[in-house]
């Protein structure tokens, strides 16, 4: 049985990194991670293909091939999944669907045969093995949350890595916490459930050996969920797998209470990480509690960046407006924040309420739920009814933006981040791809961009007093571009 694996593209965002690749000759962030682990999960004498939408296109020949397709997708990746499944229904192709998007609201994708939701490690063999007694249903579902250690090693010999800035692996699934807004423990559950040491050096094992030496992305939605088994078995296992091979540079997300245990940054600076994305959401203490965002209340923010800054962890922010208790001085202390705490790639997106959260359920109950949500930060438009007004809402988030992604501002975080930063003594040697992207970036930004000024002006205070760290200026300075491009083009146009 031939199996066509399709991935929808993903809209121009700020997450998409799409302009930043560009300079880099590169395609998409990372590939489907979760396509490649079911890929490993079917009969090994099944046809196996991938088609990844961003970094290629679907040609007739492949539907033609297939004997079904297998589509995974995100709420951000809506649209794109229904032209997908309507090239794929006129193909005559039996279509398979899960993922995100499918588990919230599969109701409303008619023309798919089969969804296989939920956990795949749970759901895939109880639809294989009805497919093989032909008489496979509609709909897998469960409740319950997989054995992590019954996951396969992703078949990353699907993927055209050059088209890739990052591959990616999961370590965990599941958050102690219960954020109103997020939808991760509706998914994945309070429990954060592991991988063995042995699966993720066998994952990093097969990159390493089909010649991959970027950066790998452990995508968890809190990595240090389980900090026992982190300290005791996977940061040494990793650290000790780093030895002897050149370098990989690692970067997860992770909570902000990970600043306040200073031996687990060490173990997880010495393993490889250096970048981490939080969720600081706002500094407005009200709008923290009505969230359920306990963690992140009563604490100094600013200075826990730094403590991670300074530790050789590059902290990148999530950021929200529009809660109930967000008052109209909330838009400026968002810019002052983003500003002291010297927070370079600062997403800001308004709420949503996703399917599935707390927010959504309670605002369902109050009426306040206007559309489906997008999933998109590139919006200034939410699916909820705010408690300010639209218009105040919509002109708040425009100006954060427009502040903190304005070369002035941007170019004075690289600098104060440049400052604080202390990478670890042994860093991952520079690619040609990277190479290629500060030929295109001295170009581009320094001769080309309105902001060739600030540019330079950045650089070669690097060079006279960060030296180490220009590259990493460079790479800062490239992800500016993208955020002004997108600011340009969809929200401030």
């Amino acid at each position: 049985m031939n199996i066509l694996f399709i991935y929808p593209e993903f809209p121009d965002t700020f997450w998409s990194f799409k302009h930043a690749l560009k300079l880099a000759h590169k395609k998409a962030s990372s590939p489907p991670l979760g396509l490649l682990t079911i890929a490993a999960m079917l009969p090994p004498d099944w046809g196996k293909r991938l088609v990844d939408l961003n970094v290629t296109k679907l040609a007739a020949k492949d539907l033609q091939w297939a004997d079904a397709v297998f589509v995974s997708a995100m709420l951000v990746q809506r649209e794109a999944t229904r032209q997908v499944i309507d090239r794929c229904r006129k193909a005559g192709v039996r279509i398979i669907a899960g993922g995100p998007l499918f588990t919230a609201e599969h109701e409303q994708f008619e023309e798919v045969d089969h969804f296989v939701l939920n956990e795949g490690e749970l759901t895939l063999p109880l639809f294989l093995a009805d497919l093989a007694q032909g008489k496979a249903g509609r709909v897998y579902a469960t409740s319950e949350f997989a054995d992590l250690q019954t996951s396969p090693v992703p078949l990353w010999e699907l993927a055209d890595m050059r088209r890739y800035a990052a591959m990616s692996l999961q370590y965990s699934r599941g958050c102690p916490f219960h954020c109103e807004f997020c939808n991760v423990t509706a998914l994945f559950g309070h429990h954060p459930r592991t991988k063995s040491t042995a699966q993720i050096l066998a994952e990093l094992d097969s990159l390493y050996n089909q010649g991959w030496r970027g950066s790998v992305f452990f995508v968890d939605d809190n990595f240090i969920g389980n900090k026992k088994h982190l300290k005791q078995d996977l940061l040494p296992a990793l650290a000790e797998w780093q030895k002897n091979r050149r370098r990989l540079s690692f970067y997860t997300e992770a909570s902000i209470n990970l600043a306040d245990d200073e031996q687990l940054i060490d173990m997880m600076v010495d393993a490889g990480f250096d970048t981490v994305f939080i969720g600081i959401e706002t500094p407005n203490e009200a709008s923290l509690a009505e969230s359920g965002k306990a963690h992140n209340q009563d604490r100094n923010l600013v200075e826990d960046v730094k403590r991670l800054q300074r530790a050789g962890l590059q902290v990148q922010g999530g950021f929200i407006v529009g809660f109930d208790s967000d008052t109209p001085d909330i838009f400026q202390r968002q810019i002052d924040f983003i500003q002291e705490s010297s927070i370079v790639t600062a997403m800001v997106g308004l709420l949503q309420a996703l399917p599935g959260t707390r927010l959504y359920e309670r605002l369902k109950r109050e009426g306040r739920l206007i559309s489906d949500a997008t999933g998109d930060n590139v919006s200034i438009a939410t699916n909820i009814i705010p408690a300010m007004s639209h218009e105040a809402l919509q002109e708040g988030y425009k100006n954060i933006l427009r502040n903190i992604y304005s070369p002035k501002n941007y170019y004075r975080r690289v600098k104060g981040f440049l400052q604080e930063y202390r990478p670890p003594r042994v860093q991952s040697a520079l690619s040609f791809h990277y190479k290629m992207a500060l030929f295109h970036s001295l170009y581009r930004l320094g001769i080309l961009g309105k902001e060739r000024l600030y540019f330079w002006k950045t650089m070669l205070w690097t060079l006279f007093n960060r030296p180490h760290l220009f590259a990493q200026a460079v790479t800062l300075a490239i992800y500016g571009y993208h955020f002004r491009t997108i600011c340009k083009r969809y929200i401030l146009k």
